[in-house]
């Protein structure tokens, strides 16, 4: 081919070259790219799921676990929760032991002048004594005065109930309900105290006390003291209505170691009837008695008021004074519904411990003062002191070797001279404190070491 024709024939191309490169090009199907989703692994999914929420629950119990642990301190710290105060009654002093009920002449009246005695005859007296009309409205005034002084007092009387739960044969449930008479003997900044007999509250699922008002708030058990039967129960403030706190009040407890006591008008109030609210009017008849138990001597106050074999409730004086708490556990068979009474001085002490929670000590002996005619007696040859009278079995003062018969003299470098003493040592010790007790012995001088126990059947 001539070269003429070469470029003919490329002449005749071009425009096909050239209208080839504006038609677009289209890809084969085999070369069309597409993207595919990755599976989803449901099993590992699941997996991760169940790990998630075993650590969100060990991270909530963690959290749950720290907070219980640290919210108590962190609260105490902020928040200090305040201790119930301790309860203290005062000490008796000689004028109140001498004249409870009406020591009422002071510096001023004995400096007045004493009357001039005049001496009248038969006559004038009759005649003056048949001025003196004494009648029925005096009699009634004379009562209305009592009633007034014993409602004013049962504003610090309450009557406690302990509940238990039974079932019949029929399988149906019902309730029993025990009740006694209390008295509010404190207030220790967080719950009113009530002491109480014991007896209503054995085997109680719950304890109600109900006031003078006759609105109730539940109670608990601080302590029970086994010698005499008598309990300590806690009444909450925060569960006392305030409208009940306004009424009611604490008693006024009195003194019981007089020897004028004996004659003395009083008012039982409480159940002396068995009846809850019952009221009678009575004098002392005999103070004479002393109720004998281990580590303890309580004065036993006689009443000429016939109540109930089941009585509880409290003796007062003219003045509103406590100066009994009515037991007739300790009654004799052949005057058991007259009314007696543990004297409240003896008590003070027992009170205190159990309003205060202290653990209280054991000796277990049961003692009496030396009499003055044995102390007379050179032949007798008995020193001062206190004379035991029995030993209790298994008891801290049978261990330590001591025996019936002994005269305690000393305890540690205090004297004893009279059992009252060696009971407020007894008193004063703690479970597990060894004293030197220093005895007499048929004629002769021993001292032995004693290890106080823990009272049993205490709590």
């Amino acid at each position: 081919m001539s070269e003429q024709e070469r470029e003919q024939d490329l002449a005749g191309k071009e425009p096909v070259k050239e209208q080839a490169e504006y038609t677009p090009s289209v890809q084969p199907d085999f070369m069309r790219e597409k993207i595919k989703q990755k599976p989803v692994n449901k099993r590992k999914l699941l997996r991760r799921t169940v790990i998630t929420v075993v650590m969100a629950v060990v991270f909530g119990l963690v959290a749950c676990v720290t907070f219980l642990i640290l919210e108590p301190v962190i609260s105490n710290r902020l928040y200090p929760e305040e201790e119930p105060q301790e309860v203290v009654f005062p000490e008796e002093t000689l004028m109140e032991e001498m004249n409870p009920e009406d020591m009422l002449v002071n510096d001023e009246v004995e400096e007045e002048p004493q009357p001039v005695e005049v001496e009248l005859e038969d006559e004038q007296i009759e005649e003056l004594l048949s001025q003196v009309e004494f009648g029925l409205e005096d009699y009634q005034s004379v009562y209305n005065e009592l009633r007034k002084l014993a409602e004013k007092t049962n504003r610090a009387v309450v009557t406690v109930a302990g509940v238990t739960s039974d079932v019949d044969w029929f399988n149906n449930i019902y309730e029993n309900v025990a009740s006694a008479s209390g008295v509010i003997v404190a207030n220790n900044g967080k719950a009113m105290l009530v002491l109480v007999s014991a007896g209503t509250l054995n085997g109680a699922e719950t304890i109600e006390v109900t006031f003078c008002n006759q609105t109730q708030a539940p109670a608990q058990i601080i302590q029970k003291d086994p010698i005499t039967g008598l309990a300590i129960l806690s009444v909450p403030l925060a569960s006392i209505r305030e409208e009940t706190m306004d009424v009611i009040e604490i008693a006024q407890l009195g003194s019981s170691s007089t020897t004028s006591l004996l004659g003395t008008p009083v008012i039982a109030l409480g159940s002396p009837l068995g009846t809850s609210g019952s009221v009678c009017y009575g004098v002392v008849t005999s103070t004479g008695t002393t109720i004998d138990m281990p580590d303890a001597a309580y004065k036993k106050i006689t009443t000429d008021i016939y109540g109930s074999r089941n009585a509880t409730g409290v003796l007062i004086n003219l003045k509103g004074m406590v100066i009994g708490i009515i037991d007739n556990v300790n009654t004799s068979n052949d005057m058991s519904n007259l009314l007696t009474a543990y004297g409240i001085t003896e008590l003070k002490r027992t009170i205190e411990q159990m309003s205060n929670d202290n653990e209280r000590a054991y000796l277990g002996i049961h003692g009496a003062d030396v009499p003055k005619e044995a102390l007379e007696d050179p032949d007798m040859d008995i020193p001062l002191g206190t004379y035991i009278r029995e030993i209790e079995i298994d008891s801290p003062a049978m261990e330590a070797g001591i025996q019936s018969g002994d005269v305690v003299t000393r305890v540690g470098e205090t004297p004893v001279s009279s059992y009252n003493e060696l009971l407020n040592i007894i008193r004063g010790a703690e479970p597990e404190e060894t004293m030197t007790f220093t005895l007499v012995r048929q004629g002769y001088e021993m001292k032995v070491d004693v290890t106080f126990g823990h009272l049993p059947g205490g709590n």
